[in-house]
């Protein structure tokens, strides 16, 4: 499973590509309205420190504003993908997008009948949000088994990236069930490295080595 970051912050993404699971990275007007910078820096910043995709959604709502902001956004650097909206005009708009060879993020999917649109669409990646469906009452990762098993049906080349991840619990389901891609906010996903076991475990073993006085390095 691959694992993008979710955030527009430049040094959060910093910080955590040397960990080298980074392969990836989503934003949207939202996360780099929270930076304040110019969007095309902001997009281009991003896309010479991450090697992968990096999302970079349109803000337009009509298809022809869509592509030519699409179109745009593509020019920042070759790692973007286009984020549009499951829309009619979205749909339109990553298919012409996908003629001419550039990535496109599919968003705001929260149907497996959406999903399967935006595969015919041709969609690079396909973003169902879990966790806003899990805040009305629904199960999101039963979305995501949906839409893998549709996908595997047909040989559709749509990655799944599950979006809205709140907790380790869905990254952890996500993997289970199949999924390609989790975009993860930087707080939920230095969180996976915690565990008690494992710092009560280390403590124990640092504080038998200190008894033996001796250095793994020569002094």
């Amino acid at each position: 499973m691959k694992f993008f970051v979710d955030t527009a912050n430049i040094n959060e993404i910093e910080n955590l590509v040397p960990t080298g699971f980074v392969d990836g990275v989503t934003t949207n007007p939202s996360l780099i309205a929270k930076q304040g910078g110019d969007i095309k820096q902001t997009i281009k910043s991003i896309c010479s420190i991450v090697e992968g995709p990096v999302s970079a959604e349109v803000t337009a709502t009509e298809h022809n504003k869509m592509f030519e902001e699409g179109k745009f956004l593509s020019s920042i650097a070759k790692n973007v993908a286009v984020k549009v909206p499951l829309t009619v005009d979205g749909l339109k708009t990553c298919k012409k997008l996908r003629n001419e060879g550039i990535m496109v993020n599919v968003t705001l999917c929260f149907s497996a009948a959406q999903a399967l649109l935006a595969a015919k669409a041709g969609a690079t990646f396909i973003s169902p949000f879990v966790g806003r469906l899990d805040d009305i009452g629904q199960k999101g990762m039963n979305l995501i088994e949906e839409i893998v098993v549709i996908y595997e049906n047909y040989g559709f080349e749509t990655q799944v990236l599950v979006a809205s991840i709140r907790n380790q619990e869905h990254i952890i389901e996500s993997a289970l069930i199949g999924a390609d891609v989790a975009t993860i906010p930087p707080k939920v996903l230095n969180e996976l490295y915690k565990h008690q076991l494992t710092d009560k475990g280390l403590k124990a073993f640092l504080e038998d080595w200190h008894k033996t006085g001796q250095s793994i390095l020569p002094k």
